[in-house]
This record gives structure tokens, sequence and C-alpha cells, in this order.
């Protein structure tokens, strides 16, 4: 993985709120460097020691800053990744669900002119387990392997997570690519980090309706990866034009339904399961691991 993955120090944007504040002191107690987190109108207070300060630009004038988790409401959301980008954090991980699609696209616009990496919105976050969080990931499913994991489904990476950690597997890296339309890092990113990351022998990909990304990350594998890869799409049953679950699972054309995804995973190669609980077994047959 990228060493931008593994920052060496870390803020909190929100951290005086209920979310930023609890899953600031998380983070710090899974083993990441959380130096300080901002909260405009809190300025000069402190969350659990972790300073709070008005703004990035000053936290940078004492800190150094490699990464930031945004835990602001929707509605300031492209302001605090603005105010990112803008700082020239090289990580930016957003768990902020429910960010307007207009928003988006105008992060997206500015995301484009600058060297930032954005994980989400509307996702858990991403794990290096045994080192550090950022994010949402619950310490305690955690383990360290050699296994990547990406995903758009918070709640289907806990469960996938948790199997591989049971079957002895652990994990590499976990991804959350987070579930709207629009939005930073995608699977053929990830799963280009994965193909060059000796410390990744096979890889999860969990993926939903809606959206290209799966179709892409299947094209990318039939011509570029050489690790086994182990999916599960979800929305198998989803009726058309009806919103499941993240606001990009929304089955529009056939291209965009979980059996299309399913069989252009599998002619490129990939083992697609029928159930999340089958992945850690999946995986352990690919690798040839006994149990």
């Amino acid at each position: 993985m990228s060493s931008v993955f593994a920052p060496k120090s870390v803020i909190v944007q929100g951290i005086t709120g209920s979310h930023g504040s609890f899953h600031a002191r998380a983070m710090r107690d899974y083993g990441t460097n959380v130096v300080a987190g901002t909260s405009p109108n809190k300025a000069g207070e402190s969350v659990d020691s972790i300073p709070v300060y008005r703004t990035v630009r000053d936290i940078q004038a004492e800190h150094e800053v490699d990464a930031t988790v945004i835990f602001v409401p929707a509605s300031a959301a492209r302001g605090a990744i603005f105010e990112a980008i803008d700082a020239h954090i090289p990580l930016i991980v957003c768990i902020t669900e429910g960010i307007p699609v207009h928003d988006m696209l105008a992060v997206r616009q500015k995301l484009s002119t600058s060297n930032c990496v954005l994980v989400g919105p509307n996702s858990p976050g991403i794990a290096m387990p045994g080192q550090s969080k950022l994010g949402i990931i619950p310490s305690h499913i955690l383990s360290p392997g050699r296994i990547g994991v990406v995903s758009r489904s918070g709640t289907l990476t806990y469960e996938a997570v948790s199997d591989l950690t049971r079957a002895g597997l652990g994990q590499a890296s976990v991804l959350g690519i987070g579930g709207d339309s629009i939005k930073g890092l995608d699977f053929v990113d990830c799963l280009a980090q994965f193909e060059a990351d000796e410390r990744v022998d096979a890889v999860v990909l969990i993926g939903e309706i809606g959206g290209q990304s799966e179709n892409k990350a299947a094209e990318y594998i039939k011509t570029s990866a050489s690790k086994p890869v182990v999916a599960y799409i979800a929305g198998h049953a989803a009726p058309a034009g009806v919103q499941l679950g993240h606001a990009g699972a929304i089955l529009g054309t056939q291209s965009e339904s979980a059996v299309y995804k399913s069989q252009q995973l599998r002619d490129a190669g990939v083992t697609v399961v029928d159930s999340v609980t089958d992945i850690a077994p999946a995986i352990q047959t690919r690798l040839g691991v006994t149990t």
C-alpha cells in the first residue's frame, strides 16, 4: 500500500460532536496518532486531552498533518472537504453520509486539481490492522493478516472482516470506499494498491447494485490483477428504480444489476459467492488453506 494510507499524524474535523469525539478516542486507543481536531466554536478546548482548534490551518501551524477524518454534518461536509484540500492534506477520509450530489460534484472538480486522496464520503473508513484505523470500523473485529478488503458497504465490510478474523486469515488492509454514486477512491484504485502490495496474498471485493464500479473492477482484474479475488455483490433481489441502502444503490440499467456484475467478475476469473458468509471459506479455497 502507498504510505499515504498509513499516516503518522491524523486530525479529526468535527471532533467535538458525539460521533467525532467517540471515534477520535477509539482511533487513538487503537494506535492511531490523533494529534488534534477542529470545531470552529470550541477552539481552545480539548477532547480527552486531544486539543481542539478553529481551523485545519490553525492545527498545521503547530502540527504535521498527514490525514484527516471528517465527522461533520452533511450540510457542512463540502466546506470541510474543501478546507482539507486547500490545506493539501494527503489523505481525506469522509465518514459523513447524506452529502448532496451537487456538493460532491463540486468536491470532485476541486479534487481533480489537487494531489489529495479522498476516501468516501459515506465510508466506514480504512484500517491497517495492528497499526492504525481511520474511521468507525470496530477495532475488535480486526486482526493482522494478508488479505486486502475493499467494499462499498460498511455493514457487509464488518461481517466479512469478522469472518476473516475468525478463520485465522486476518487482513492486511481494509478500505471502505462508501456507497455514494459520487465518491473519491474507487474499486480499481484499491485493486491497484493491493496488486502492488507485497503484504497482500488475496483480495475480497464487496459490491452492490448501481453504477459501473464493479464492472470497471472486472475489466481491471481481467487485464492487470495476478492475485486471487473473491467477490460478493449485494442486491440480487433488488427491484428496478428503488434506492436501497446507499445513495448509489439504485438499479437503473441491466449493467447495474447484481446478476450482470457477478457475471462480469466471474468472466474475469473472480470467485463470486452467493452470501457474504461464504467469503472466508472461498478465500481459504483460493489460497489452499486447510482448516
